[in-house]
């Protein structure tokens, strides 16, 4: 598809959210913007998906903003469709994590960013750069990489718009695990089953409170019973919550 799109692939408990235009690097589009929490709304009410893998087709997850949209999105500010895309990722209620191959860039950086947990290639590189398109990041996006590498990090990364190696980001904090492009996605694969199997009100509590939830924290009695049962009785669990 010349334009690309966003296409989504579920297997059992785990979705894939694919970033495919691969003519362009997986360069996002206006209409490839909307299209991500149009699909995160239909994900987050499926009750058979535990957890969502948001990937990039063609061995490159996405070089950013296409360039042809990058200016009206620019302009739109706080108020942006890639804001909103950003914002609806951030806040999905499920485990998410961004499968990264080749490059990952601007706003592609900033949809690995909002995810909970980030695995790269070894060969894949990331950069973010409004410095060298004139364009300034919101603040959303910006307070959120500070969070994750710090804020001196942050700053090198927008004030040179450098690209940087995949090591580089893991030693920083941009990534969590680098693994040989031959095996990411199987270890995407079963560090997502893991989180599939486990129980998914202790999960998603758990994401809530590391994300800012402050509300009481209750746990949910029949799900410590079918934990403490199956334990004993070395078998796996079948959870109330699936």
């Amino acid at each position: 598809m010349s334009d690309g799109e966003i296409r989504v692939d579920v297997d059992g408990a785990v979705a894939t959210l694919l970033i495919d235009n691969p003519g362009k690097r997986n360069a996002l589009t206006a209409a490839m913007w909307t299209a991500v929490p149009k699909h995160l709304e239909s994900l987050a009410a499926d009750d058979a998906v535990k957890v969502l893998v948001v990937a990039g087709a063609g061995g490159t997850f996405s070089a950013g903003a296409d360039l042809g949209d990058a200016a009206t999105i620019a302009a739109a500010g706080e108020d942006s469709v890639a804001v909103h895309a950003e914002i609806a990722l951030a806040a999905f209620p499920k485990p998410t994590i961004a499968r990264i191959d080749g490059f990952c860039v601007g706003g592609g950086c900033q949809l690995a960013v909002a995810c909970d947990l980030r695995f790269a290639a070894e060969d894949s590189r990331f950069g973010i750069t409004p410095a060298k398109l004139g364009i300034v990041y919101p603040r959303s996006t910006t307070r959120r990489l500070a969070a994750l590498v710090g804020p001196a990090r942050a700053k090198l990364l927008l004030f040179t718009g450098d690209l940087i190696d995949a090591r580089t980001a893991e030693r920083i904090g941009l990534v969590d695990t680098v693994a040989p492009g031959a095996e990411l996605a199987a270890l995407v694969r079963d560090t997502a089953a893991t989180i599939a199997a486990r129980s998914q009100y202790s999960v998603r509590s758990a994401k809530a409170i590391i994300d800012g939830w402050d509300g009481p924290v209750r746990h949910d009695p029949a799900e410590v019973a079918e934990g403490i049962a199956a334990f004993r009785d070395r078998r796996q669990p079948r959870w109330p919550s699936g």
